[in-house]
């Protein structure tokens, strides 16, 4: 099996096909924190991709109440079972994080999906490791939402005490999700016709509908579930990351790379997408002021999604702050405490940052940082706390200045005829 490089894992690792890296890849951040499960972006997508007869149980975009939601019902508990189950006891990180040497995060001493497949699966054509979800497992979306976790051991009773920071003692949270057109895809790793491509321009991992034949195998190997088979058609169909709105040949786009239809929705403003550089062995090349980069490698706030599994996957979360550590460690790795301290002690520059997300359905390639005034000045949780009204410019593909916008919301006062009115 050749080796290709995933940073994430600080380590090479066994993929069926050898590295190939487009000029740039598509990338998201949501920040769990925020979300509301308002269900918004599902129906987005929804409305937009998957109406039609034989889509009724297609959810390329969905979020999830987390422990005990999932769609199919229980992916992610069933996929870290089966690899724990090939490689007991070895689901490790090893190694202090390091930018220097290309491990952020550590490194991964475990075996990934591929790995594990080559080590237990057969016949050879197995190669990789994954199951099959059966029809009702695809029934209900939005399963066990708002589901809380109370005391361990303890059925239908929660927590006296179950809502102080910094962990709860009860808790859930919501995860959304769509698919992470991951750097080392599992189901085109897994397709025998090779229908499955990641298009060289962006990134962005599109199915073949003309050479598919609806074997499934693509299904069974991604460990997200994102790929989803169509019985009328007898082909499979995934996410395909609203490909027009950021090429930017949308009508609505106006020649400049969009957000998709997911992201452009999002009432509670937790979504940021764009397209980062890479350099040659498929890593981020340094691009300091795209957002993306910023809240991925220099404020690390930013998390991948299972980067045990070994996809490399492009999608990144902020994980929520009141959820207990070792649930979001097996979760998003080992830099989660790291990445809970900066974003609850957030400096200047990223309390900026994060005022960029949704603030325009246009996709930020480029940002610039001015400090203004101080506004504050106070404690919180124990901790002095300054904060200043600084104002943060997102720039377009074409360099061109897309908005500004200040970390103190403008306040509105309506007149007295109108103030209740809506």
């Amino acid at each position: 099996m050749p080796q290709v490089n995933n940073w994430q894992l600080g380590r090479d690792m066994g993929y069926v096909y050898d590295a190939k890296y487009p000029a740039r890849q598509f990338a998201f951040v949501f920040n769990i924190n925020r979300c509301i499960a308002c269900q918004t972006c599902t129906m987005a997508c929804k409305s937009t991709w998957t109406f039609s007869k034989g889509q009724e149980h297609m959810w390329w975009a969905n979020v999830e109440s987390k422990p005990y939601g999932g769609y199919p019902q229980s992916w992610d508990a069933k996929i870290l079972r089966m690899l724990e189950e090939a490689n007991p006891g070895e689901q490790r990180w090893s190694e202090p994080a390091s930018a220097d040497n290309g491990q952020p995060y550590g490194q991964y001493d475990g075996q990934t999906i591929f790995e594990a497949a080559e080590q237990t699966l057969t016949p050879d054509s197995a190669r990789v490791l994954g199951y099959l979800p059966p029809d009702e497992e695809w029934n209900s979306p939005n399963i066990y939402e708002d589901n809380p976790v109370g005391g361990r051991g303890v059925r239908d009773r929660l927590h006296e005490t179950g809502e102080q920071l910094p962990i709860h003692n009860t808790w859930f949270f919501y995860l959304a999700r769509i698919c992470n057109h991951c750097s080392y895809p599992a189901c085109l790793a897994a397709c025998p016709r090779k229908a499955i491509y990641k298009r060289p321009e962006d990134g962005i991992v599109l199915i073949d509908q003309e050479q598919c034949r609806g074997y499934r195998k693509c299904v069974e190997a991604c460990p997200y579930k994102k790929a989803m088979y169509r019985g009328n058609t007898r082909t499979t169909e995934k996410c395909i990351a609203c490909y027009p709105r950021v090429e930017g040949t949308d009508p609505e786009s106006d020649g400049q790379p969009m957000e998709t239809r997911c992201m452009a929705s999002c009432i509670g403003q937790i979504r940021m997408q764009g397209l980062v550089q890479l350099n040659d062995d498929g890593s981020w090349a340094e691009d300091r002021q795209n957002p993306l980069y910023y809240l991925v490698h220099v404020a690390k706030v930013a998390l991948p999604l299972y980067p045990q599994l070994g996809t490399q996957p492009n999608g990144y979360y902020i994980p929520p702050r009141w959820v207990p550590r070792p649930y979001l460690r097996q979760m998003f790795g080992p830099g989660v405490d790291e990445a809970i301290e900066r974003y609850v002690n957030p400096d200047r520059e990223l309390l900026a940052v994060l005022q960029l997300f949704r603030r325009s359905n246009k996709i930020i390639f480029r940002y610039e940082f001015e400090e203004g005034p101080q506004v504050y000045e106070g404690t919180l949780r124990g901790r002095p706390v300054t904060l200043y009204n600084d104002t943060v410019i997102a720039f377009g593909s074409d360099g061109n200045e897309l908005f500004r916008t200040t970390v103190e919301e403008p306040l509105h006062v309506r007149p007295e005829q109108h103030a209740n009115s809506i």
